[in-house]
Parts: structure tokens; sequence; C-alpha cells
């Protein structure tokens, strides 16, 4: 029976180093934009640009946007995760 040695791989240290630059700008990123949602709730209507009127298909007259009910904001999804992140932690503090 061949006796085995156990033999030390050397580390790569370019693949180590890409992944931790990349976690390390994924997590910046991610924190970055939480910190806009937090700080700027609200984006412009997706269907209405921002106005909240929508036009008629001859664009004489216009009604109030359906999805923003004439506002022109919604609240951005990252704003959204946060108020339920939110939610969930009064419910379990209580």
């Amino acid at each position: 029976m061949p006796t085995l040695a156990a033999t030390a791989t050397p580390i790569d240290l370019t693949s180590v180093t890409v992944v931790g630059l990349l976690f390390v700008t994924l997590t910046v990123l991610t924190v970055g934009y939480f910190l806009g949602c937090w700080l700027y709730p609200f984006g412009n209507c997706r269907r209405c640009k921002g106005s909240g009127k929508r036009r008629s298909p001859f664009g004489r007259s216009f009604a109030l946007c359906r999805k923003c009910g004439g506002d022109g904001r919604r609240l951005r999804i990252g704003r959204r995760i946060l108020n339920s992140l939110r939610e969930l932690h009064d419910k379990g503090t209580r």
C-alpha cells in the first residue's frame, strides 16, 4: 500500500483579493442605496413621470394619474423594504 504524503497547496492571493474587493464593493453600494432611500424616500411615478397627470389619447384634456393618485411621487423599493423591516422590529419588541 503506497503512503500518501500531505502536500501544502499555496493560496492564490489574486482570487482572494478579488472576492474580498467584490464583497466590500457590494456592501458599500448596498449601504449607500439604503442610505439614499432613508434620506430620499420618494421617487417620480413611472407612469406619469412625476407630473401627476395622465393625458387623454387626443392630448387636449388630462386626468389624475391612477398609479400615484395625482401626487407624482411613489415610495422607492428600498424604502418599502426599510419600512417592512422596521415593522418586523416593532412587532418583535412588543
